[in-house]
């Protein structure tokens, strides 16, 4: 697997396919400005977040993340958020989950943050990779969600 994982923001290409990548994973008939709004809005490279990112197999996505000022939950004093993971069916079981994980970890240490977090209704995905649940916390929807935590790895060199 020759998988390449790009921020949107260096690739001004790219932008328009992950709005609707990004959408088409994450979003509903009714919110496509939403997402292509937050995109196109997160592509000054001189700000750190929030920053889209895809992993690219050749001219196919493979999979996507995100690391965001806030993920639409009711902990706003936490940030930033690792948000939006998704891998396609044809690349799972593969570790492609894993890599963009620790990923995400590595660019927001490089990006400054010492901790990141994320919220998940999934059971035993994130514990598995080090993420350990430190609160709870509620959407918009209001509905109860794990929030985890993990500090970000430290810049290899």
């Amino acid at each position: 697997m020759d998988i390449v994982i790009v921020e949107c923001s260096q690739r001004a290409d790219l932008v328009q396919r992950a709005v609707e990548y990004f959408w088409g994973c994450w979003g509903s008939e009714g919110n496509y400005n939403f997402y292509r709004d937050c995109i196109l809005n997160s592509q000054d490279p001189a700000k750190a977040l929030p920053k889209f990112y895809l992993a690219m197999d050749g001219d196919t996505i493979a999979g996507s993340y995100a690391l965001l000022t806030n993920d639409l939950i009711s902990r706003q004093d936490l940030w930033p958020w690792f948000a939006c993971l998704y891998v396609q069916k044809e690349y799972r079981r593969r570790g492609l989950a894993t890599r963009l994980l620790e990923h995400g970890l590595q660019q927001a240490r490089m990006k400054g943050f010492d901790q990141l977090y994320l919220y998940t209704d999934l059971v035993n995905f994130y514990e598995k990779t080090g993420w350990k649940n430190i609160a709870h916390g509620y959407t918009t929807t209001d509905q109860k969600v794990k929030i985890y935590s993990r500090e970000t790895f430290p810049i290899k060199n």
